[in-house]
């Protein structure tokens, strides 16, 4: 049974940071593209950040570039988050996500993901 735990959100000032991890199990993920996605109240679930299966790619929303890092410990089965500088809209519920195949370049629309954590909230205050 595959899961994704993700942990780590809570409340922070503007400015400050969070490291948002997501535990994977089930399923041997290292060699799975990860994602990163948040949903604000009223808004549709947008993609934040995706790492490859050795972590040797990375791509990020606009919106996140300069201020988030994911990383991946694949001896661990991990993916994390690093956070910085948030800003009141990046408050939301986080979700990590992993593709149905091993090995395959996926997209950054939630359809191409279809492993789901339960999403971990983070808000942020002005």
């Amino acid at each position: 049974q595959v899961q994704l735990v993700e942990s780590g959100g809570g409340l922070v000032r503007t400015g400050g940071s969070l490291r948002l991890s997501c535990a994977a199990s089930g399923r041997p993920f290292s060699y799975y593209t990860m994602g990163w996605f948040r949903q604000a109240p009223g808004k549709e679930r947008e993609f934040v950040a995706r790492i490859s299966w050795n972590g040797g790619m990375t791509y990020y929303a606009d919106s996140v570039k300069g201020r988030f890092t994911i990383s991946k410990d694949n001896a661990k089965n991990t993916v994390y988050l690093q956070m910085n500088s948030l800003k009141p809209e990046d408050t939301a519920v986080y979700y990590c996500a992993a593709p149905g195949t091993a090995g395959v370049v996926v997209g950054v629309v939630p359809k191409d993901y279809e492993y789901w954590g339960q999403g971990t909230q983070v808000t942020v205050s002005s």
